[in-house]
């Protein structure tokens, strides 16, 4: 593996940063690099530089790049029909959300929405949840529940139920009716649900792992006592799964792990691994009652069950149960968090995770510094928070990758400057 180092200036990578600063919106700030290629778990700069991509386009390429069974299905999908509206059905779409109500264990009656993004799926579960308010018939507005850290996206209805102020503060008002409880703090949870002063609880959304907040995972009696409460009070559980599903966690989807002793969801959302690099996501709602509140214009998008995203999605999960990917996840996972404890490095504090969605903690924050370090030694991670690395390879990672990537990580300098 070769990566430039600061005496080997990247030339072409140089020049294309300047030009994509002169003609896009500086919404992703300036990019690291400018990439050209990939192949499995590596990918190549524009000035033939290699490196070990343990970000997965933020938990994306589930099944690295270029596989050649996804490049297959989308070229021969692509050979038929791209697109067709929603006027019409394909058979991609069908198979794909069958298969993937049967993934999730979602019971006789249940039906998927498909879109385009994680912020998509959560508008859509967030909007089926406020038609189900509607049913419950108060004389005071219902309420949505969100978690402190959470984060759904940034469209207008998923920003509303992401607790971040300083990505929602610029866009206030939002949707109104939502409420902000702390992570792991059932009392407060329960104090939320049963505040005579206000409205019913409609629904609660909710990451199992708080990816965008540092990798922090959600305790199992917390979970298991929202799904109580949900269940005492009539209210809809929403878990999002837009980072953590299609096996990043080393199960289909995460509240399947056995800890949790069988907490299942009313509507599950989707996006990134499920069609390995191809813009999908979606909603699962369990159930025929809870299905039928989407009646014909309630919902819709253009690209939505587009046949190419549909036949991508179907070839992701084929690779992912044909070559066991689920059980490399949870074998990997555990070597990658292994390999960290005892690695020495005194810059890291801890890691935590699961499956192949990994932060380690740091000892101070440089995690940008560290970061840059990281990658300028041919090693791809990402600085999720001020102390924290977020590491999510391709479940496709080997055990040689492994190796290779906690190499880099124990030389990462402790005495880096804080961000």
């Amino acid at each position: 593996m070769t990566a430039e180092t600061d005496n080997e200036p990247l030339e072409v990578d140089d020049e294309l940063i300047d030009e994509y600063e002169d003609v896009h919106m500086h919404v992703f700030g300036t990019p690291l690099r400018v990439l050209d290629h990939g192949q499995g778990t590596h990918v190549w700069d524009v000035d033939g530089n290699e490196y070990l991509d343990f970000l997965a386009g933020i938990a994306v390429n589930s099944i690295g790049y270029a596989h050649p069974k996804w490049v297959e299905a989308v070229a021969r999908q692509a050979g038929q029909a791209a697109h067709v509206s929603n006027y019409f059905a394909t058979r991609p779409q069908i198979e794909l959300a069958r298969k993937l109500i049967e993934l999730a264990g979602a019971p006789e009656g249940s039906h998927v929405y498909f879109g385009n993004s994680g912020a998509e799926a959560n508008e859509a579960a967030l909007k089926l949840a406020k038609l189900y308010g509607r049913t419950l018939n108060s004389s005071k507005p219902y309420r949505i529940i969100a978690l402190e850290h959470g984060f759904h996206g940034r469209t207008m209805g998923a920003l509303s139920a992401t607790w971040k102020p300083v990505i929602r503060e610029p866009f206030e008002p939002l949707v109104p009716n939502f409420e902000f409880v702390p992570a792991n703090n059932i009392e407060a949870m329960r104090a939320t649900f049963e505040d005579e002063g206000k409205g019913p609880v409609a629904a609660v959304i909710m990451e199992l792992i708080q990816g965008e907040a540092g990798v922090l995972p959600l305790n199992v009696d917390f979970v298991q006592g929202v799904r109580e409460l949900c269940t005492e009070h009539h209210a809809k559980l929403i878990i999002d799964e837009v980072q953590t599903g299609i096996g990043r966690t080393g199960t289909w989807f995460a509240f399947q792990r056995e800890d949790l002793g069988g907490v299942t969801p009313d509507m599950v959302t989707f996006a990134k691994g499920v069609a390995g690099g191809f813009p999908m996501g979606g909603m699962i709602a369990f159930g025929e009652e809870l299905s039928a509140l989407f009646s014909p214009g309630t919902h819709g998008s253009t690209f939505a069950g587009n046949p190419l995203g549909a036949a991508a999605g179907l070839a992701t999960i084929g690779v992912i149960e044909d070559e066991g990917l689920l059980k490399n996840t949870q074998e990997r996972g555990e070597q990658l968090r292994n390999g960290i404890r005892e690695c020495g490095n005194p810059l890291f504090e801890q890691v935590r995770g699961r499956g192949l969605l990994n932060a380690i903690v740091l000892t101070h924050p440089c995690a940008h510094a560290a970061m840059e370090w990281a990658l300028a030694h041919g090693l791809i991670v990402n600085a999720v928070a001020p102390n924290a690395l977020r590491l999510a390879p391709p479940l496709v990672v080997t055990e040689q990758d492994i190796d290779q990537a906690v190499r880099i990580l124990a030389q990462i300098p402790s005495n880096l400057s804080d961000d």
